[in-house]
C-alpha cells in the first residue's frame, strides 16, 4: 500500500483527490492549515495533521518521519485578483512556503511529487487549444507564482532527483458524491450559477458579451474533479518528471454554462450583462493530448450537463456548503 501526503488535503481539488486514493487502496495523510480549507471536507478515513507550510520544522519533521512514497501539493492561495493587490502573500505562500514543502520531500527521501499548476502561468495564449509547448507568460502574481514553483521543481529535480509532475489545469468544477465546491468568498462560475438557483443571488453577472467567440461571451475548459483526482493519481507513477496540461479540449461558453444549469436545475436563472473584467481572454482550452498519451488519462465527464449536475446534487445535500 502506498502512502500519499496531501497538502492542501481539506480544500476543493485536495479533498476530491484524497477521496479518490482512499477509494483505491492508498494510505493518506491529509495536511491542511484549515485557513481556507473544511475540516468536514477531510476524509475521515485519512490521517489528518493541521499545520501550515510556512512551519518549516514541522513540514520537514513530518515528511522525514512520514515512510511516504508520494506528495500531492495544492496547498495555494488562488485568487487572482487578491494576488493583484497582495503579491507578497501569494509568493510567501505559493513560492517560499511550497520550497519548504520540496525540502521536506529531500529530507523524507520521497519519489513522487505532483504538483496542482494552472493554465495561468501562460498569460493570454496565442495558440488554442494551448499546448504545452505555448510560451509562459503569466499576466497575474498567481500564475508567476506557480510557474515560478514550476522551476523549483526542475531544479529539485535535477540537483536531487526528486521526480516531480506539474498539472496545469482549467476550469475545475463538479463534486464527487462526499465533496463539492465551498470556497468563500465564490469565485467560480458553476456554483455562482448554482447559487442563483438555491435563492442565494438574484442573478448571475455576465462579464461581457461582445467577445469575438460564437455566443459573445468567455469560452473556457471546464474539468471535473474527479478527472483531475485521476490524473494526479496517475503522475505519481509517471516515468519522469513533465508538465501536463488538464482539460477536456472542448471549450464552454459562459451562456452555455447558464443555459446548462438552468435545464439541470429548472430554475429561470435570470443573468445580467455588465462590462468586461480587465485580462479575461475570450478562450481558455487547454490541449491535454500529452497527458492522454503518456499519463494514461481517460477523463469520463467531458459532458457539461454531467459536471453541472454533480454540482448541483452536492450543493442541494450540502445548502450551507461544509457549514464550519
Amino acid at each position: 500500500m502506498k502512502k500519499i501526503l496531501v497538502a492542501g488535503g481539506a480544500g476543493y481539488i485536495g479533498s476530491a483527490c484524497a477521496e479518490y486514493l482512499l477509494d483505491r487502496g492508498y494510505e493518506v495523510v491529509v495536511f491542511d492549515s484549515l485557513g481556507t480549507g473544511h475540516r468536514a471536507a477531510v476524509d475521515e478515513r485519512s490521517e489528518f495533521v493541521q499545520g501550515d507550510l510556512a512551519d518549516r520544522e514541522l513540514i520537514i519533521d513530518l515528511v522525514q518521519n512520514g515512510s511516504f512514497d508520494g506528495i500531492m501539493h495544492f496547498a495555494a492561495f488562488s485568487l487572482v485578483g487578491e494576488s493583484m493587490t497582495d503579491p507578497g502573500k501569494y509568493f510567501r505562500n505559493n513560492l517560499g512556503a511550497g520550497i519548504n514543502l520540496l525540502d521536506a520531500a529531500v529530507a523524507g527521501d520521497v519519489k513522487s511529487f505532483v504538483f496542482s499548476s494552472t493554465c495561468a502561468t501562460y498569460g493570454e495564449p496565442e495558440i488554442v487549444p494551448i499546448p504545452e509547448s505555448e510560451k509562459q507568460s503569466p499576466i497575474n502574481a498567481y500564475g508567476e507564482s506557480k510557474l515560478m514553483f514550476e522551476k523549483a521543481l526542475k531544479w529539485y529535480n535535477e540537483i536531487f532527483g526528486l521526480k516531480s509532475a506539474a498539472l496545469r489545469y482549467f476550469n475545475a468544477s463538479g463534486a464527487s458524491d462526499n465533496f463539492g465546491e465551498d470556497h468563500r468568498p465564490e469565485t467560480h462560475l458553476i456554483p455562482l450559477v448554482l447559487q442563483v438557483a438555491q435563492g442565494k443571488r438574484d442573478s448571475i453577472k455576465i462579464f461581457g458579451d461582445d467577445y469575438p467567440t460564437p455566443d459573445g461571451t468567455c469560452v473556457r475548459d471546464y474539468i471535473h474533479i474527479l478527472d483531475l483526482a485521476q490524473a494526479h493519481m496517475l503522475a505519481l507513477d509517471a516515468e519522469e518528471s513533465g508538465h501536463y496540461n488538464l482539460g477536456t479540449g472542448n471549450g464552454l461558453s459562459v451562456k452555455e454554462i447558464i443555459n446548462v444549469s438552468r435545464e439541470v436545475t429548472g430554475h429561470p436563472i435570470p443573468a445580467e450583462t455588465v462590462p468586461r473584467r480587465d485580462g479575461d481572454p475570450p478562450r481558455l482550452i487547454g490541449c491535454s493530448d500529452k497527458a492522454r498519451e503518456k499519463l494514461g488519462w481517460e477523463p469520463r465527464f467531458e459532458n457539461a450537463a454531467d459536471i453541472v449536475t454533480s454540482a448541483w446534487r452536492w450543493m442541494t445535500s450540502h445548502p450551507e456548503g461544509y457549514a464550519d
